[in-house]
């Protein structure tokens, strides 16, 4: 993963995983006082689960991603982490025939 990543040193490396592990931890929690918040509950149909998760979820991931990314000094590596991952799903969705 060091090497994949660009990332120098052991202590880089956990600092990286550890930015991945609290944005997940953190976006559980959102997520949780969200969907709450906004009564989506198990009797919630899974359709309207899938567009709350979409538009609330996703979205807190990405920005608590980069934000943990900026406290921690990681800033630089989360945003290029980030714009390839989002030219992914967005290349899964949108064909470029050229």
């Amino acid at each position: 993963m060091k090497k994949r990543w660009g990332v120098e040193s052991f202590g880089g490396l956990l600092l990286i995983l550890f930015i991945f592990s609290i944005t997940g931890m953190s976006t559980l929690y959102v997520r949780k006082l969200v969907f709450g918040w906004i009564n989506i509950g198990p009797a919630t149909p899974l359709w309207l689960e899938i567009i709350a998760w979409a538009l609330i979820v996703f979205p807190a991931y990405q920005l608590l991603f980069l934000f943990f990314g900026f406290i921690t000094g990681q800033f630089q590596f989360v945003w290029n982490f980030e714009k390839k991952s989002l030219k992914r799903i967005k290349n899964l969705f949108v064909r470029d025939d050229h």
